[in-house]
């Protein structure tokens, strides 16, 4: 029997590309969202998965979220904590309500999301938990210090959780990207974007396809020993600074 996969933010982007490559090894896959109805459409469409909408930074969303997810497809065996926003602004002008927003939808989702599949796979005694960091949590940004304090915490809350199961088949993983090319990116001025790339040592962008094959490993069988690991996608920049 196919197992089954939530990727949240999913309909976009890195996690498009999570689902894409999940769908592909055989997963029964649903991808989250939370806005956009015009992409989680032509994702369905065009690669046949369930998509559901709701906040990840709301646990009462998240909840009702998985209620649908396992009862059309079944226990989910595998979550994508994906989901991410950016609200930049150096500290000294950040408001309370940048600092708030990306601390609850990058880092409260954790729980809201995880809450509600650990007991049952637990219970199963297997589960696959894969939690999307990033260069910045690793190693800090100027102007995102709301950021990188959320996505360092993904670093911590990875470890902890996968000491607390690795007992009962289920293990905790990170991947921590560092620029990857998508729509978010490719938005960055053009002359701003030069320069990232020129301090990342392989030259380029990293691809969502990279990051993709990254969790269909973390997701596999084959994986069943690694847990409580961040592995790092960047190009090698995190070894320049």
């Amino acid at each position: 029997m196919a197992r089954v996969a939530l990727v949240t933010g999913g309909t976009r982007g890195i996690g498009r590309a999570i689902v894409e490559r999940l769908k592909a090894d055989g997963l029964l896959v649903a991808a989250g969202y939370s806005g956009n109805d015009e992409a989680a459409a032509e994702c369905a469409k065009s690669l046949g998965v369930m998509v559901i909408k709701g906040n990840v930074g709301n646990f009462a969303d998240c909840k009702a979220a998985v209620e649908k997810i396992e009862a059309e497809l079944g226990p989910i065996d595998v979550l994508v904590n994906n989901a991410g926003i950016t609200r930049d602004g150096v500290f000294h002008k950040m408001t309370s309500e940048q600092w708030s927003e990306v601390i609850r939808v990058n880092m409260d989702s954790l729980f809201n999301m995880t809450r509600q599949v650990i007991e049952g796979m637990r219970e199963r005694g297997w589960g696959r938990i894969i939690n999307i960091s990033s260069i910045n949590g690793q190693k800090g940004q100027i102007g995102q210090t709301n950021y990188s304090a959320a996505k360092a915490g993904v670093i911590g809350f990875t470890k902890a959780l996968a000491l607390e199961n690795a007992r009962k088949g289920v293990t905790v993983n990170c991947v921590a990207p560092g620029y990857i090319d998508t729509e978010m990116v490719q938005a960055v001025p053009p002359k701003v974007l030069e320069g990232i790339i020129a301090q990342i040592p392989a030259g380029r962008l990293g691809s969502g396809e990279e990051i993709a094959d990254t969790v269909s490993f973390l997701a596999g069988e084959r994986a069943a020993y690694v847990t409580g690991t961040t592995l790092s996608l960047n190009g090698g920049q995190y070894l320049v600074g």
